[in-house]
């Protein structure tokens, strides 16, 4: 968990995850220089835990994703499986169950990543709808253009942990949870999308990143398209999967290379080899905002 002025909600998160239906857990907590009551409140439960449940580090200062992958890649930290946890959401009772038997069901040697469906909540715990339901698979050529899998939801085995730390914790990627399903998607392992919701996801002013299905999140999306951020974001990530380029399989290397060129090339081969990459989104419009992206060089 990585928290960051978390006393409003901080409580019922931790709570939440003490009264899992899987009782073998630990908690590490990293807070990015939190000036509210977060530390005071880690230490309480700290008092209660112990320190065998309970391990608060201090964070490097470089934001949410530095701050995540830092406790990611932290050596001191072994556990058989790994579960991202955000500071203000509330884990139904069965999350990591359900998760674990997912993982459980993966040889050990092959990256897994359980991720869900979210039910949302306001800022007082008042149910508001749900996340997106995709219905296509998980796989490379999707995540290249998306990340359908929030990281509060994201819970992963050794293997998929050891090419994060592979990878490190200086990358320039956008967010730690599309990453995650970049690399794992990217080297063969295995995604499983659970599309019964396991956690209330706290919808507030506070959010540094929230649900982005509302028509007002779709607008700020396209506005931010013609800016060019989706071209930054995407010359982020493929800087990143470059320095894993050996660990992709050979068909998503061949893919990555696809889209990689496709970008640069004038607007007819640029369609011709962007579709022939096979990267989609998960819904008919955000596929049609794709095409849109593609044509005015976006993408």
């Amino acid at each position: 968990m990585c928290t960051y002025q978390a006393e409003n909600y901080l409580i019922e998160q931790i709570d939440s995850i003490v009264a899992q239906s899987h009782t073998h857990w630990q908690l590490f907590v990293s807070d990015d220089g939190s000036k509210d009551k977060t530390s005071t409140i880690l230490k309480s439960y700290l008092e209660t835990l112990g320190q065998i449940r309970l391990s608060i580090f201090r964070g490097p200062a470089k934001g949410f994703v530095g701050n995540f992958l830092s406790l990611t890649c932290k050596a001191s930290i072994e556990a058989d499986v790994y579960a991202y946890s955000d500071q203000d959401d509330i884990w139904d009772k069965d999350k990591l169950e359900c998760a674990i038997k997912f993982l459980s069901s993966v040889p050990q040697n092959i990256p897994a990543l359980y991720c869900s469906r979210s039910c949302l909540v306001d800022s007082n715990n008042i149910e508001i709808g749900l996340s997106p339901l995709f219905s296509k698979r998980p796989s490379f050529a999707n995540a290249l253009m998306q990340n359908i899998g929030g990281g509060n939801t994201m819970v992963f085995n050794n293997a998929a942990r050891s090419l994060l730390v592979e990878a490190g914790q200086d990358i320039p990627v956008v967010s730690h949870d599309w990453w995650t399903y970049l690399l794992v998607t990217g080297c063969g392992g295995k995604v499983f999308y659970d599309k019964v919701p396991r956690l209330r996801y706290r919808q507030h002013d506070g959010n540094l990143v929230g649900m982005n299905s509302t028509w007002g999140a779709r607008l700020k999306r396209i506005r931010m398209l013609g800016q060019g951020r989706f071209r930054i974001w995407n010359d982020n990530n493929i800087l990143a999967l470059r320095k894993m380029l050996d660990k992709l399989t050979p068909d998503n290397q061949e893919i990555l290379e696809r889209f990689i060129k496709a970008r640069e090339m004038s607007i007819v081969p640029r369609l011709f080899h962007l579709k022939k990459s096979g990267i989609h989104r998960q819904t008919l419009l955000g596929n049609l905002g794709l095409i849109a992206a593609a044509i005015f060089k976006k993408i």
